[in-house]
């Protein structure tokens, strides 16, 4: 474990601040049911990016099981594309949906297309990490079918075959079923899940649960493999440029969301809200006992990364059909009200980017609310989760009520923030999670460590001597699984 100051002598509205050069810690081994299988972060990250692809029926990482779960949006209609809207929930027909659209100089492009004309976010695959048996157990049917199963090449992060919603009869085999697990978020402008491996392969080794890595809409495998492609984005990325001379951070690496949210930054809130509906469905089909290996009436707990968390808030504080009332959420670089990010980075979003999708979603948005009616039901009470997401964009906006929610489910909630992250920056997750009077008990630490690290990478795997970043990754991740776990005051430090 950690070695700092016991949670009990510190007052609960404090905030822990914990400096790895000045806390060892002792290692423990991380495998729960194989410790032959323990290695530390960097050599794993190193052998699951040799492992794990995604194109194979089964990964077998000895002790744990990587498997893809086919899925499809059904919320698709949802996203800019579409002729005409519908709200099934309160049968409100929107017609013809109203343009807003800001001139890029890049219209033609295979990149500022119509939502609902890209497949890959449509049917997808959603990567699982299920824990082996323990010793000794033989419930476990072996093998697993011939299901078919596209999945993505892990550097494009993009699947290419044609994939259906999961079911029992996708396979003959499931791996054993567990009534509990974890859904993991990832962070904004992300195309691989190869940062997460490692991330997932601890969560699951320490808690026994599987670990869903769930993907949002138009990221990882939902997105085209055109947008990925280094050559196509460099020269797109140059031709930006040219467009826009004064933009900051313009990179091949975010040149197409940045091109996508500066045309129609409503697409925030749609791709988002498509993302919500997603995750819903799947945990009912989970509930359901669909998918081989989780339990019929399972329950989930959350883990996020960056913009991640605000998905897992929105879906924590929305709480629908009281399926996440229970549930855990440790968040990792996350937490803030939109309006308090700083996403201006060449990994993330160019400044152009930025500025009109603060323009959209902050300055702007009454005006916007009263001119579009669809935007209007959609972030009204009539959804709780489009509501909770309207209280989630501007700090000052909403304050009283987003805080009266976070207060209602303080004991269900930890941030791990890091000192020098300038995307998520660590007082405005205070800011947010314990309010303004700073009176709302939810524990909020913040990490630094003894190397170069930035928001997008907390983990070097270059450069940087592996025993520091490894000792780095066991403390945050060992607060995390230990508060994942239940174990006494792992949140409340």
């Amino acid at each position: 474990m950690c070695s700092f100051v016991a949670a009990d002598r510190i007052p609960v509205r404090r905030n822990t601040f914990i400096h790895l050069s000045r806390y060892p810690i002792s290692h423990n081994p991380v495998s729960l049911i194989n410790q032959t299988n323990a290695m530390k972060y960097t050599e794993s990250h190193k052998y699951l990016m040799k492992k794990v692809d995604f194109e194979k029926e089964i990964v077998d990482l000895g002790d744990v099981e990587v498997r893809n779960i086919s899925f499809e949006s059904k919320a698709y209609d949802l996203i800019p594309g579409a002729e005409e809207y519908k709200c099934e929930d309160h049968d409100l027909k929107f017609g013809k949906p109203r343009s807003f659209v800001f001139n890029t100089g890049h219209e033609d492009e295979l990149i500022d297309i119509a939502d609902t004309l890209i497949p890959e976010n449509r049917k997808f695959y959603c990567p699982v990490f299920f824990p082996k048996d323990m010793p000794g157990d033989t419930s476990r049917e072996q093998g697993m079918g011939n299901r078919e199963r596209g999945a993505g090449n892990r550097e494009q992060g993009t699947g290419n075959r044609e994939r259906g919603t999961g079911s029992r009869e996708q396979g003959a085999g499931s791996p054993q079923s567990h009534q509990r697990l974890i859904l993991l978020f990832h962070g904004f402008n992300e195309k691989s899940w190869d940062k997460y491996l490692p991330w997932a392969l601890k969560l699951v080794r320490e808690t026994g649960k599987p670990v869903v890595l769930f993907p949002i809409a138009f990221h990882m495998n939902r997105a085209p493999v055109y947008w990925v492609e280094k050559r196509s984005m460099f020269a797109l990325s140059g031709k930006r440029k040219q467009h826009f001379p004064n933009a900051m951070k313009s990179s091949l690496s975010n040149v197409a969301i940045s091109i996508r949210l500066h045309s129609q930054p409503q697409r925030f809130i749609w791709s988002g809200l498509q993302t919500y509906y997603d995750v819903i469905r799947f945990a009912e089909e989970c509930k359901k006992g669909v998918f081989p290996g989780i339990e019929e009436g399972c329950s989930f707990d959350f883990f996020s990364y960056s913009i991640g968390s605000l998905l897992a808030e929105i879906l924590k504080l929305s709480d629908y059909k009281g399926y996440f009332t229970d549930s855990k959420l440790a968040m990792f670089c996350g937490g803030a009200v939109f309006n308090r990010l700083s996403p201006v980075s060449k990994f993330i979003l160019d400044s152009e980017a930025n500025v009109a999708l603060y323009s959209f979603l902050v300055e702007h948005i009454d005006n916007h609310l009263k001119r579009d009616p669809r935007l209007k039901h959609y972030l009204g009470p009539g959804h709780p989760e489009g509501y909770n997401l309207l209280a989630m964009l501007d700090y000052r906006n909403m304050r009283e009520y987003r805080e009266g929610k976070f207060r209602e489910m303080h004991d269900k909630v930890l941030a791990i923030t890091l000192k020098a992250d300038k995307v998520v920056p660590a007082y405005e997750v205070i800011n947010t999670l314990q309010g303004a009077a700073r009176d709302i008990p939810i524990p909020v630490e913040i990490f630094d460590f003894p190397y170069p690290y930035i928001h997008e990478d907390p983990f070097p795997t270059t450069i940087i001597p592996p025993d520091m970043v490894d000792e780095a990754f066991d403390c945050v991740f060992e607060r995390i699984t230990g508060f994942l776990n239940g174990e006494p005051g792992a949140g409340s430090r």
